[in-house]
């Protein structure tokens, strides 16, 4: 068989996860004009917060485990060789009852029971899936890849498919990182927004390191560390499309707790 070489765009997930939330209930303090983060001011509460917020990711879910079943390679010309890393986020759910399946038009075109074991550690694992990708197509294709998480119990699937070129090169030589979290079947909705810009419609100055989370009643649905650039990119994750978020900001030299109510709609 043909040898390919896979090359993959893929955009960073920078963010991820619904999270839960330890800070205080939002109090009355100061406030702006109302607006709804689409260029009008925004109203916030504050709250005295001894200790930072720890905001913690919940991607548990309820989904049955694929019937996903090995393809007949005899009936393939090509195959190609997939490193596929676990984005961090994911890893600590890592377990030997994982799996990953690569999909071609719906039809599976290779698979992995499991991650691969680290050599000469029969009991420990990987963070990569090692898997090959069957095909007669020459040229470029577009696959979805599907990771079922069994500790979640939950199917992370790509939303968009991936481009993939090929070669006539040997497997591959580098990983990719397929931000999986994006696929989430939990959180179907997201939205990607500059934490900075929110921020300055309430009047609040942003500062480098601190925390800003983003919240749909009690449920955080993503949160971020300011970065000293002063453009942080907030995945926030949603369960259906029309979802307000709430806004909750940290100040570690005041330490306040700004709530910024109504701030965001998925």
């Amino acid at each position: 068989m043909k040898a390919k070489k896979i090359m993959f765009l893929l955009l960073a997930s920078l963010v991820w996860g619904a999270c839960t939330s330890d800070d205080e209930n939002a109090g009355e303090g100061n406030g702006n004009d109302n607006g709804n983060g689409n260029g009008q001011k925004l109203t916030y509460v504050t709250t005295p917060q001894e200790e930072p917020p720890v905001w913690q990711m919940d991607w548990s879910y309820n989904q049955e485990r694929p019937n996903w079943s090995e393809a007949d390679v005899s009936t393939y010309e090509n195959w190609t060789t997939l490193n596929v890393t676990i984005e961090e986020a994911l890893q600590p759910y890592l377990s030997k009852d994982d799996m990953m399946a690569v999909f071609v038009n719906g039809e599976l075109r290779g698979m992995a029971s499991h991650p691969a074991i680290i050599v000469g550690d029969e009991e420990a694992l990987s963070n990569m899936f090692v898997m090959r990708a069957y095909g007669n197509e020459t040229g470029t294709m577009k696959i979805s890849l599907s990771y079922y998480c069994k500790k979640l119990n939950q199917v992370f699937t790509l939303s968009e498919d991936i481009d993939l070129s090929s070669d006539v090169s040997l497997g591959t030589d580098e990983d990719f990182i397929p931000p999986f979290t994006l696929g989430s079947a939990k959180y179907p909705v997201t939205k990607t927004v500059v934490a900075e810009q929110y921020l300055m419609l309430a009047d609040i100055t942003p500062i480098e390191d601190n925390l800003l989370g983003a919240f749909v009643g009690n449920e955080c649905r993503g949160h971020v560390t300011l970065s000293e650039l002063g453009s942080t990119r907030l995945v926030i994750y949603g369960r259906n499309p029309g979802e307000t978020v709430t806004l909750k900001y940290y100040d570690a030299i005041s330490g306040l707790l700004f709530t910024i109510p109504d701030a965001v709609k998925l």
